[in-house]
């Protein structure tokens, strides 16, 4: 489906690999000049940008879960795009581990980039929002924080706190005119589940209904719906795209 989206500026964090460079793809193939965020691989982000260095596209590199961080960046977003319309909260790490044997240092990493990250890009994003009465923000959560996965008890947290923030978050600022939703994927075929077993891999896609994993565009085109003029009246919900997980 194509969206026009020329007259957006739009952040997406964790934008140069897997799901949010999907993302990041369609909103530049829709006519939206993007900001796209990366914490920690140059290489990665250097290839995506040669790749793309023909359209509005800007690469900063921070990290989510450092609130001063975020104050820098958004600085920077304000000299180099001015308005904001659109955040896409994506940037998310996994350390699993099952509780008994989890490093606090594996559960406090999971928790301040998944979700203290969407709380810093959110509150600074909806400051910049709210003047001009107009905004999306999406999430990109997971069904882990629902069904809950051995092993993932930082992860599926962060993700059920994205999820319960959006629901407060979407009261907050409804008003403006800003809609907060989450989109929730099951298991996409990127980096973030590369390192799986094979057998678990087979064991997971039998627990999906359409029996396989999704692509990353499958996830953007989810959020290319939700940041539309069609999703006006959608806000404080959570989009699956799992195959029936």
């Amino acid at each position: 489906m194509q969206y026009d989206f020329s007259k957006y500026n739009v952040i997406v964090t964790g934008g140069t690999r897997g799901i949010g460079k999907a993302i990041v793809e369609n909103f530049l193939l829709n006519g939206a000049r993007v900001a796209a965020t990366y914490a920690g691989n140059d290489a990665a982000a250097e290839e995506f940008g040669k790749v793309w260095q023909d359209y509005p596209l800007k690469l900063y590199k921070f990290d989510v879960a450092d609130y001063a961080q975020a104050e820098n960046f958004f600085t920077e977003y304000d000299r180099d795009f001015g308005a904001l319309q659109v955040l896409v909260n994506n940037a998310g790490i996994r350390r699993d581990s099952i509780v008994g044997m989890m490093p606090a240092d594996a559960w406090q990493s999971v928790v301040s980039v998944n979700l203290s990250g969407t709380f810093n890009m959110s509150k600074l994003a909806v400051m910049r929002m709210a003047p001009s009465r107009f905004g999306r923000i999406i999430s990109i959560t997971s069904a882990s924080g629902r069904l809950g996965i051995e092993g993932q008890s930082n992860y599926a947290a962060s993700k059920a706190g994205q999820e319960a923030m959006t629901r407060s978050l979407c009261k907050e600022v409804g008003k403006r005119k800003i809609t907060v939703n989450c989109v929730s994927p099951g298991f996409i075929e990127t980096d973030l589940i590369a390192d799986l077993p094979e057998e678990l891999i087979r064991e997971y896609k039998n627990q999906v209904p359409l029996r396989r994993f999704g692509s990353p565009n499958d996830v953007a085109g989810a959020v290319m719906f939700l940041a539309s003029e069609d999703a006006s009246y959608i806000t404080g919900t959570t989009l699956d795209v799992t195959g029936g997980l």
